[in-house]
């Protein structure tokens, strides 16, 4: 009933907890089995004329030692209840990490980043519930009436069976409703992941909505996502209410029949005051532990749902272990790949593409013709390709990710910024640089200055570093790309978007360490590759020409077209401001 053994055996961890939860809630039972057994046995005497006040001191001792017993059982039990949900927490999430450091770059392909998030918080946050509360309450509930069904077995059988008959009655109404309920909560969980992802996408693209004025169309799309939520969440709600308005009847009825078989026993003589006392206080007893598992039903529904979800993310078929490395030898070979982000659409077409080790390469084109699908593929982020790509003679596919981010160093138009310090953000680069190693490259991306009449490497950024501009965002994830100090650089529309001063400044760097390193720049302005050793024109996923800038000029093909476009473009800009 609700207990997935992949679960508790994936967090083994928490067993001893939810293990020392129930035995702590059974001897509180114990405690107050005790207290009220020695309360009815000085009634019974009262009643009987018999008490003195020996019995009097015993049972006040029996009820002080009762109340420390039971207070220290519940502050224990919380413990192990938080003990166990903390277990449940670091081993999950360290789990859903280790998973996408395993599926490396490409786990986008097989899962959005909004349900990974999604499903890393509210989904562990809900096992931390489940193994925390529910697990511990679900054997405490088996536990306690069978322990209540033997003690007060000695006190009148009859009842005592009367009792522990009506008691399965609570789990077989929560059965009745479990089917119904799995379905309904899957569906919320759905739901909530579709809102999730809706949520985030317009968070992250709100800048550009205002922009386009078309806040207003993903407002109404998003209300509808929320109106959705609403309907199932008020479904659950409801089936939450009916189901606890269920359990209630059962348990209140029960212990309604206990009692009154109790009473019929005592005016028939077979009991007497004291334990129809006893029956009647331990009445409610039996069935709050399992009245309680049923408060808890909605949280292992909820349980169930996130771990199906947590359980598929784990589950996502991982790409074989890699364990060659990038040899000394960088140099970079493409030959016949093709490429499709879906069946019916090909981005690269028989590509070939040769990077020759410490040369200057640039890829040129127009806005989707594959030039940042080529550098996905080289950085390992597009898998599923066809055809061979080689490093160094051996094959990408058979090198290790953590070799290939080691000698390859990607930048791309929006490299991200982490919120903290510049000095943070640099070690990145190079974990173990020193203060002059951080000012000498940001000397040389022109960034030193700026940042010395600010707070100097201990600036403080923003989110995506919200308070610079676009060019020395731009420097600054140079300056980090530098410090890693890689054989391999990729530059992917590096300088879009950015003014012409850091523009030219951040290709000056470039050109620089072109003349040390293997060099693969992505560019759609042509004026910035015209010192490229050799320069791949793409056109429709396919490579059209190839050749330096002089040469593609005297082809009068697609670059050369490209090229007076772009000058013609240039030269009105100049005129237009002169």
């Amino acid at each position: 009933m609700m207990i997935n053994k992949r679960l508790i055996g994936t967090v083994r961890g928490s067993r001893s907890y939810v293990a020392g939860n129930v035995a702590l809630q059974w001897c509180a039972l114990a405690a107050n089995i005790a207290m009220i057994g020695a309360v009815c046995l000085l009634l019974n005497r009262l009643y009987l004329e018999t008490a003195g006040t020996e019995d009097l001191l015993f049972t006040a001792a029996v009820a002080l030692a009762a109340v420390i017993v039971r207070y220290g059982c519940s502050v224990g039990a919380a413990r192990m209840g938080y003990v166990s949900s903390k277990a449940v927490k670091k081993t999950l999430r360290e789990m859903i990490y280790r998973k996408l450091l395993r599926l490396g770059p490409s786990y986008q392909e097989q899962v959005q980043t909004s349900e990974v998030v999604q499903v890393a918080v509210e989904g562990v946050d809900q096992l931390e519930t489940y193994f925390g509360a529910y697990l511990p309450q679900f054997f405490y509930a088996m536990l306690a009436p069978l322990t209540l069904f033997v003690v007060l077995c000695f006190v009148n059988v009859p009842s005592a069976v009367v009792l522990l008959v009506c008691v399965p009655l609570i789990p077989i109404a929560i059965a009745a409703v479990q089917t119904w309920a799995k379905k309904l909560l899957s569906k919320y969980w759905d739901q909530y992941t579709a809102l999730g992802d809706t949520f985030l996408e317009n968070l992250q693209g709100l800048t550009t909505l205002k922009i386009y004025q078309a806040d207003a169309f993903k407002n109404r799309e998003m209300n509808e996502e929320s109106e959705n939520f609403r309907r199932i969440t008020m479904k659950v709600l409801t089936m939450q209410l009916n189901s606890i308005t269920i359990m209630d009847l059962v348990a209140y009825g029960g212990a309604a029949a206990g009692i009154l078989m109790a009473v019929t026993q005592f005016r028939s003589g077979h009991v007497g005051l004291g334990g129809c006392l006893a029956i009647i206080l331990l009445a409610a007893d039996f069935f709050i532990p399992m009245r309680q598992l049923g408060s808890f039903f909605h949280i292992a529904m909820n349980g169930m749902a996130a771990s199906d979800k947590i359980f598929r993310l784990l589950d996502l078929p991982e790409p074989e272990e890699k364990t060659a490395s990038v040899p000394d030898d960088c140099s970079i070979r493409c030959e016949d790949v093709c490429f499709s982000y879906e069946a019916d659409r090909e981005i690269l077409k028989h590509a070939d593409l040769s990077f020759p080790q410490g040369s200057f390469t640039a890829i040129v084109g127009e806005s989707g013709c594959g030039k940042s699908t080529a550098a996905g593929i080289l950085t390992g982020r597009n898998r599923g390709y066809s055809g061979t790509v080689t490093v160094g003679g051996v094959p990408l596919a058979e090198i290790s990710e953590e070799s290939l981010l080691q000698n390859f160093t990607y930048v791309s138009h929006r490299s991200y910024l982490f919120k903290g310090t510049v000095r943070d953000n640099l070690h990145m680069g190079d974990p173990v640089a020193d203060d002059n190693a951080l000012w000498a490259v940001l000397e040389r991306v022109k960034l030193a200055d700026f940042l010395r009449s600010e707070q100097g490497l201990d600036t403080r950024l923003n989110e995506w570093a919200s308070n610079l501009s676009g060019g020395q965002c731009q420097r600054l994830a140079l300056a980090r790309a530098l410090l890693h100090d890689s054989p391999v650089y990729i530059f992917d529309e590096a300088t879009s978007n950015i003014d012409v001063e850091s523009e030219n400044d951040i290709m000056a760097e470039i050109h620089r360490l072109a003349k040390t390193r293997t060099v693969i720049l992505i560019s759609h302005r042509l004026a910035n590759v015209t010192d490229a050793d050799n320069i791949y024109v793409m056109d429709g996923g396919e490579v059209v020409e190839s050749g330096d800038h002089g040469m593609l000029l005297t082809l009068n093909g697609r670059y050369a077209a490209l090229w007076n476009a772009q000058q013609a473009l240039e030269n009105y800009r100049k005129e237009a401001q002169a």
